[in-house]
């Protein structure tokens, strides 16, 4: 009887865990921006183009087309030595 009570808290507290984080991502997505050409080879958040499939494949630090999630804002501060200004870019170039 023991067990299936532990059982049932903690698949209770699992769910309710997982409830918390499902309602903060949405949110933390919103206050984040794609970034390109600012990822260092291989640690790109998603889309490195040609020869890619996803996160983690770009093949050179500052890849144009790959892109990794940074706080909104930023992107056109951080520094990239692929783009013509010098900086991260909103779109791929």
């Amino acid at each position: 009887m023991k067990s299936s009570k532990l059982s049932l808290s903690l698949a209770l507290g699992s769910a309710i865990a997982l409830s918390a984080v499902a309602v903060t991502s949405p949110a933390e997505a919103a206050s984040k921006e794609k970034c390109y050409g600012v990822a260092l080879a291989g640690q790109n958040d998603c889309a490195a183009g040609p020869g890619t499939s996803c996160a983690g494949t770009s093949k050179t630090d500052y890849q144009s087309n790959a892109w990794k999630l940074v706080p909104a804002g930023t992107c056109v501060e951080m520094e990239s030595k692929t783009s013509s200004t010098g900086h991260g870019q909103l779109n791929a170039f």
